[in-house]
Formats: structure tokens, C-alpha cells, sequence
């Protein structure tokens, strides 16, 4: 995967934290997308920059896994996002 410029890593992490904000994404998503706006695949990212095993950001990543909150936190840390409480969203 090849890593974005410098102005579109910019608007993919607005994207991403509008998308977060207004509850229009879920936690796989979100998590696929901070992947994605480093431009590297699911096992450097999980091994290189959270320092987790690449079967447990895929069950993150596909919405098949339970993470704990260390692991949650962990996915979130690159981009400033802690675990919280959020609003759902309206369907």
C-alpha cells in the first residue's frame, strides 16, 4: 500500500475524525481508515507501530474480534483517540 502525500494524509485524518465525531463510523471502520491514512498494510501497522499481533487488529479490523481496552487504546494512541463513551448513531 502506498502511503499518501502529505495533503491527503490531511484529509483523510479530518475525514476520519469528522466521521468519529458524528457517529458515522464504526470501530472496524475507523480502524481501517487510520491504517489506511498511513498507507501501510494490516501487519506492519500491527506489528511495526502498535506493537500487536497482526490476528488481533484483523479481528479489530473486521468486526469479529473482542479487544480489550488496553488494545483499544493501543489503536488509538497514534491518532490522539482515547476509548470513550460516544453517542450512537441515528438511523
Amino acid at each position: 500500500m502506498k502511503r499518501p502525500d502529505e495533503k491527503e494524509i490531511k484529509r483523510l485524518r479530518r475525514e476520519l475524525f469528522d466521521a468519529i465525531e458524528e457517529g458515522r463510523i464504526t470501530l472496524a471502520e475507523a480502524t481501517r481508515m487510520m491504517r489506511k491514512v498511513l498507507g501501510m498494510n494490516r501487519r506492519d501497522y500491527a506489528e511495526k507501530v502498535l506493537k500487536i499481533g497482526f490476528e488481533t487488529l484483523q479481528a479489530v479490523e473486521t468486526g469479529q474480534g473482542n479487544p480489550t481496552l488496553k488494545t483499544l487504546r493501543t489503536i488509538g494512541a497514534p491518532f490522539g483517540l482515547d476509548v470513550g463513551f460516544v453517542r450512537k448513531r441515528r438511523e
